[in-house]
């Protein structure tokens, strides 16, 4: 914080420039979040007292750690803050002065309740194209201190997405300071981590995560697997000690259902072996009953973690009447897209050959034209029961072994 680039600086300045709000977007580690947050609760606390504020994420342990963490490192020592955890609120003093600034998660549509009924004297939203639209509209809402300013920051999306249709392109509109950034306009990012991060992303995460640029997601979404450095062929004599397993499961009745046999050893993903049957193909459709009995089969004598469609309620159950733990997985398609084409840029995902169902559909999994021109983003539904099945597993891994990866 030590030394800070001319956008850095109009972010410190924006307060006292005349806008009312600001519009940070670009490239991931391009130095927006923190400056924001410092110059947000400096602004606060300098013009206001007894007051509430509020920090918006997609989820509240996001702010934590994207916001409140980091703040608490390097915030200045006039101010005093303290964070409590219990009630996801920070508090700010300075000398009689008390604010209160409260944390917020944006989720889905329902979140917009969370924010309901609270006065709000400004209020920061962090990656705000990660949210509905109804919870930033209602979190505006709720700024009606004299004097209150919004502030926004996010990295690029679809080029029809709502927000930079209405605040990005239309700043003079909302009276905002719009300001675009490259992973240059930090000082503190050297060229080495510079270039990890362009090593890390490619085609429409390249385009947005480190060109900084609102393009639409088009054509193959793993587009980064290599059928030579993502494969292998040898099987595993005997897995390390810290190795674990996973059985990740996409149920389907008259679609295919796929079970994947995964190990991860911290530092390669190898999926190992799959089970598929299609219902069409075999002109047969198997009961859930008949699916569990196959599983057992398939997994075995060794534990394993097991990840179930959440969707499959029926099929859980008949698992767990045998005996089997299952966990309910997470079935968000955007993050755990974003994650698996990181790993498997990186060459930390490795599928063995006898695979052929998912190694097939990751030359077939696409994005829906139709729909991004509508501003969404999703897949087509088809071939994508194995990349399925993939992403509940990668979706399960913890944070540091996603390190650095862009996430909702």
């Amino acid at each position: 914080m030590d030394t800070v680039s001319e956008k850095q600086n109009m972010i410190m300045e924006f307060p006292y420039m005349g806008y009312d709000a600001l519009i940070c977007d670009g490239a991931v580690r391009s130095g927006k979040t923190s400056i924001m947050t410092v110059s947000f609760f400096m602004w606060a606390m300098n013009n206001f007292s007894n007051c509430a504020f509020a920090f918006c994420g997609k989820s509240v342990g996001a702010v934590e750690r994207n916001i409140i963490q980091p703040f608490l490192g390097i915030r200045k020592k006039r101010f005093f803050a303290q964070y409590n955890r219990g009630e996801h609120v920070l508090i700010g003093r300075k000398g009689r002065q008390e604010n209160r600034f409260y944390l917020f998660g944006g989720r889905d549509e329902s979140s917009y309740t969370l924010i309901q009924g609270i006065t709000l004297a400004g209020v920061m939203l962090d990656e705000v194209a990660l949210m509905p639209r109804s919870f930033v509209e209602q979190a505006l809402a709720r700024c009606s201190v004299r004097g209150a300013k919004l502030w926004f920051n996010c990295n690029p999306e679809n080029p029809q997405h709502w927000f930079r249709q209405e605040w990005i392109l239309q700043p003079e509109k909302h009276k905002a300071l719009h300001l675009h950034f490259l992973m240059d306009d930090n000082p503190g990012l050297d060229e080495e981590t510079k270039e990890r991060y362009r090593s890390m992303y490619s085609g429409v995460f390249y385009e947005r995560y480190v060109l900084g640029r609102w393009v639409m997601s088009e054509g193959l979404i793993y587009d980064m697997f290599d059928p030579t450095a993502n494969t292998y062929r040898e099987d595993i004599p005997s897995l390390p000690y810290a190795c674990q397993r996973y059985i990740a499961c996409d149920y389907g009745t008259t679609n295919p259902c796929v079970f994947l046999d995964i190990y991860d050893d911290g530092e390669h993903i190898r999926v190992d072996r799959e089970y598929r049957w299609d219902s069409r193909k075999e002109r047969r459709q198997k009961t859930d009953q008949e699916y569990a009995d196959d599983f057992l089969v398939f997994m075995g004598d060794v534990p394993a973690t097991v990840l179930v469609d959440p969707s499959a309620a029926s099929f859980i159950v008949a698992l767990r009447q045998r005996g089997v733990y299952v966990r309910e997985a997470n079935n968000d398609v955007l993050d755990g897209i974003r994650k698996t084409g990181v790993l498997l840029n990186r060459r930390e995902i490795l599928i063995h050959e006898r695979c052929s169902g998912l190694i097939d559909e990751m030359g077939t999994y696409l994005w829906d034209d139709k729909a991004a021109k509508r501003g969404e983003e999703k897949p087509v539904k088809q071939n994508d029961h194995s990349a399925d099945a993939l992403r509940y597993f990668v979706n399960n891994l913890p944070d540091w072994r996603l390190e650095g990866v862009q996430t909702q």
